[in-house]
């Protein structure tokens, strides 16, 4: 399966935007973003003209796909079954996105980011009602139970995740017993309860790909 295997930070530089692609990093002032480093290339002065209304639609659809960590294909397909969903397509798309198994445990605070969230799930130490699922873009239901499994339970990259909790939580839409390390998925959240993406405009997205 495809993946990106280049430097992370570069793509937070890119969208000029903190991404969440290195868990604490990203809250340190190791950040680029706090560090105010320009966009990667040659000279990043020369390429500051406005832009057209494609590039626009694209460098948003960029930001919510690095997001959560998707290439090209799978966010497409992605993009396609909301198409194909009653209401709101924008709204659909982040609904699946949030549903994928990978989301819900990164939310749910057993990885410090998406990416490493995923190989959680690929390694096989994600539960589903009490079902092993090694699928990272499974689609997660309400009233689904998600844990890990018990040998995992002690593993110190889990317990400092988890340990985040504390701190800011989980998102209203999730529950999470911490001394269990198990969480609920008790609705599909609304467009308005996913604050920390409240920036990404899927109308352009939405455009973008209705050309």
């Amino acid at each position: 399966m495809a993946r990106y295997t280049g430097p992370r930070c570069r793509l937070c530089r890119t969208e000029n935007k903190r991404l969440f692609l290195k868990g604490d990093k990203c809250k340190s002032d190791k950040c680029p973003i706090n560090r105010k480093r320009p966009a990667p290339g040659k000279d990043p002065k020369t390429r500051a003209k406005k832009q057209s209304d494609y590039a626009v639609q694209l460098r948003e659809k960029q930001k919510l796909k690095r997001s959560y960590g998707l290439m090209e294909k799978q966010f497409k397909l992605t993009f396609e079954k909301a198409l194909r969903m009653p209401g709101k397509t924008g709204e659909n798309l982040f609904a699946l996105l949030e549903r994928r198994l990978d989301n819900v445990a990164f939310r749910l605070r057993f990885a410090t980011s998406r990416s490493q969230a995923r190989q959680v799930v690929m390694h096989g130490h994600v539960l589903v009602n009490g079902k092993r699922v090694n699928v990272p873009s499974y689609t997660v239901k309400p009233g689904d139970v998600i844990t890990v499994h018990q040998s995992y339970k002690t593993n110190k990259v889990l317990l400092a995740a988890i340990s985040e909790q504390q701190k800011s939580g989980v998102m209203p839409w999730l529950s999470l017993d911490v001394d269990k390390v198990e969480g609920r998925f008790a609705m599909v959240p609304q467009r308005q309860d996913i604050v920390d993406m409240a920036d990404i405009r899927e109308q352009l997205v939405v455009e973008l790909y209705s050309k």
